[in-house]
């Protein structure tokens, strides 16, 4: 088994909605404003209107739901779903607070992206499964790069 960079992809996000503590942890909401999508055999765009819910327990780390929409620079519409787990480091409170962007290594920032597409071109999209690791950036952007298993 190996792991092939696939794309990489940005999320501009909206200011967070605080929810607030509850009986799981605290609960923050951001809404996708747009992105890009680069890659060799995916490239495009990070539609508006994905969200980004995120769970933050006592221990300092989230848990990541986040859903939204790529199209393609030819047209094509891929659904994108997937869980993930942050770790609150000081250079993920900094990139969050707008002082610098985190790197990869600075903290655990995994998900397990799903796609999911009806145009032909892309169906391999549909049978593949990628793992991605991410970074922040102030404004708030979040960074990805995913990787397809092999």
């Amino acid at each position: 088994m190996e792991l092939v960079e696939e794309f990489t992809f940005t999320a501009r996000l909206a200011p967070s909605v605080p929810v607030g503590p509850g009986p799981l942890g605290t609960r923050r909401i951001r809404e996708v404003l747009g992105g890009d999508v680069t890659g060799a055999r995916l490239r495009g765009t990070v539609g508006s209107g994905g969200g980004d819910w995120v769970l933050i327990g006592p221990d300092g780390w989230g848990l990541l739901d986040v859903r939204l929409t790529i199209t393609t620079d030819d047209g094509a519409h891929i659904y994108v779903q997937y869980f993930g787990v942050i770790e609150y480091t000081e250079a993920a409170l900094a990139a969050n607070a707008g002082t610098r962007p985190s790197q990869y290594d600075e903290h655990y920032f995994r998900t397990a992206p799903r796609l999911e597409t009806g145009d032909e071109r892309y169906a391999w999209v549909n049978r593949t499964l990628f793992v991605g690791e991410g970074r922040l950036h102030p404004g708030p952007v979040v960074e990805y790069r995913v990787h397809r298993v092999t």
